[in-house]
């Protein structure tokens, strides 16, 4: 494929990038220079900007395409006002399960209860996923489902959260709580070519079931995204028994290699939502042992499975959300002595951050939930948040920082996380601490797993953008029209 009369950053000029049968590119010149294209297709970019693909580094992925279809309380202010849009759907669709999802209680006025929802919904099972996934809102006939019918609230937190959420995917679910193995697929291939069209070439999934099978089998058809596929300490002895490393192919059949094995994935706290955020300090209102939030993994043990997975050739993925969290995390990398990424790294101290640069450690971060947070932070982190989402902070001190979604806490569209990361806000509201924003070029740079443009030798996972990134209005950056998305050359979405 010869792609002409396109603009790259850092080069001035119309250029041509002429791409190989091997989806690689080969030459990239002036325009007026440009070879022929052979046999291939020559593509007029017509003056619009070819940048390099977008990973989004940290996706629940089946959970995103499912969850995306379901009744969004999102927007409710109160318990109250979400049991009522439960109560709605009830009334027009009682079929039962009815799942619902988003919720965010941090900022309410009222409690989440089942007693609200069996009102709302008396003849079905109800499970409500909170906007973070560390907690889920059941009402009574979905607790006794999963043993739990003497439960006080109904408002399951971190592990018991999570039992739910893999139960209900897993092979003993209720057949009715989701669709079945075909309908997921199809789901899940429509959400991957969806994010095609957001000039997405390749996501971390960090599915909370094991997804290698699932992922292999696609592979074989063809996927539109690549995919790394994360495994967690649950499955660590299944992925170690089959000889898997992060970066192998899982398929012979995929000889491009499209979909891989992931990281290790360790979850050490909560959420700043859900309150169990692992901090120094107590949350305001909050007494007893989990008052300055939850330690999931004790650190012995967390350095014990860093370095299990580490021996095995997995590379650790480790969530650590609160600065105690963090600290731990990074006591656990120095023991250790290996590189790993850790996950979110939503509240710092100054010192991990030095520390971060010096063991050489990635922090995956998710600029939306900056946007999404700031009102929680400063409730709950108050005193704290010049030193949250510090991203500013972080590429000062030359750790190397790598943009996702965390999908579905936010939209899959690196698009929203670049123009979050450098606006720091979102509509009409004032910057949140725009001290810590990253200039556009290094948002872009953290999208594109360290690629700042287009150069020969490189794998043609382009993206063809209507506006020049740098110069357009950064509010503007949320909204980027994506022309043409290519994967290894191949056009996985086009509005040419």
């Amino acid at each position: 494929m010869l792609l002409r009369h396109v603009h790259l950053l850092g080069r001035p000029g119309p250029a041509a990038v002429l791409i190989g049968v091997t989806g690689v590119v080969e030459w990239v010149g002036p325009d007026a220079d440009r070879p022929a294209a052979g046999t291939g297709p020559e593509v007029d970019g017509d003056g619009r900007w070819l940048l390099p693909g977008f990973w989004d580094e940290h996706v629940h992925f089946r959970l995103w395409a499912e969850l995306s279809r379901r009744l969004d309380l999102g927007a409710a202010p109160s318990a109250a006002a979400a049991a009522a849009l439960v109560a709605d759907r009830a009334r027009r669709d009682p079929s039962s399960p009815l799942i619902a999802v988003g919720f965010r209680d941090a900022l309410w006025p009222d409690a989440p209860a089942k007693g609200l929802l069996d009102a709302a919904a008396p003849d079905s099972a109800v499970y409500a996923f909170s906007g973070d996934l560390h907690s889920m809102w059941l009402n009574s006939p979905a607790l006794a489902r999963h043993g739990l019918a003497g439960h006080p609230t109904g408002l399951l937190r971190e592990t018991d959260c999570f039992r739910v959420m893999e139960a209900l995917a897993g092979p003993t679910a209720d057949p009715t709580a989701g669709p079945d193995s075909a309908t997921e697929d199809r789901w899940i291939l429509e959400a991957a070519a969806q994010a095609a069209t957001r000039g997405v070439t390749g996501i971390v999934d960090l599915d909370l079931t094991w997804g290698f099978d699932a992922w292999a089998e696609r592979a074989a058809r063809g996927v539109p995204v690549r995919v790394a596929v994360g495994v967690y300490p649950e499955n660590l002895g299944r992925a170690v028994q089959r000889g898997y490393r992060t970066g192998q192919p899982l398929n012979p059949a995929d000889p491009a290699g499209l979909v891989t094995v992931g990281p290790l994935k360790v979850i050490t706290d909560g959420s700043l939502n859900t309150r169990t955020a692992w901090c120094f300090d107590p949350y305001p209102g909050l007494s007893g042992p989990d008052a300055c939030g939850v330690a999931s993994v004790p650190p012995p043990e967390l350095a014990a499975l860093i370095t299990a997975g580490w021996a095995a050739g997995l590379v650790p993925a480790v969530h650590a959300i609160g600065d105690r969290a963090n600290a731990a995390a990074l006591d656990a990398f120095e023991q250790v002595g290996c590189p790993g990424r850790i996950e979110h790294a939503q509240l710092l101290r100054p010192e991990d951050i030095r520390r971060l640069a010096r063991l050489g450690i990635t922090a995956s971060v998710q600029p939306e939930h900056a946007v999404d947070d700031r009102d929680v932070a400063d409730r709950y982190w108050a005193g704290r948040t010049a030193r949250a989402f510090p991203f500013r902070d972080l590429l000062d001190a030359g750790v190397t920082l790598a943009l996702g979604s965390d999908a579905p806490v936010a939209p899959l569209d690196p698009w929203i996380a670049v123009g979050a990361a450098v606006t720091r806000t979102r509509g009409q509201r004032r910057p949140w601490h725009p001290e810590q924003a990253m200039t556009t070029g290094e948002a872009l740079k953290a999208s594109a797993r360290g690629r700042a443009t287009v150069e020969p030798g490189m794998t043609a996972d382009l993206q063809l953008v209507e506006r020049n990134p740098l110069a357009i209005d950064p509010a503007d950056l949320r909204t980027m029209p994506v022309a043409l998305t290519l994967l290894a050359g191949r056009v996985t979405h086009t509005a040419l």
